[in-house]
């Protein structure tokens, strides 16, 4: 079993940055891949990044690619992702996943999100 915990959400103007972090409990970290999704009210789940449990692949949604990168460190069991140059429509409860895939990635776990609002 994992745990999964988000942090760094928040309010941000327009054209800012946040870095959300992932920290995981219960098991390591290293056995998966870990993602991140965002969801607005009304609308599906929607895939935003995903890295490969050794850090070597990443993946990206085109509506965030060249703003927001992922990282993890497996050695604190934390994944990471910076979001550069925000829009109001990155706007969304933010969800960390472990689990497995690259753009298609199917999860195992999920964390209970944290809260990103960009004000235009």
């Amino acid at each position: 079993q994992v745990q999964l915990v988000e942090s760094g959400g928040g309010l941000v103007q327009a054209g800012g940055s946040l870095r959300l972090s992932c920290a995981a409990s219960g098991r390591t970290l290293s056995s998966y891949a870990m993602g991140w999704f965002r969801q607005t009210p009304g609308k599906e789940r929607e895939f935003v990044s995903s890295i490969s449990w050794t850090g070597g692949s990443t993946y990206y949604a085109d509506s965030v690619k060249g703003r927001f990168t992922i990282s993890r460190d497996n050695a604190k069991n934390t994944v990471y992702l910076q979001m550069n140059s925000l829009k109001p429509e990155d706007t969304a409860g933010y969800y960390c996943a472990a689990g497995f895939g690259g753009s298609k990635f199917v999860v195992n776990y999920w964390g209970q999100g944290t809260q990103v609002t960009v004000s235009s």
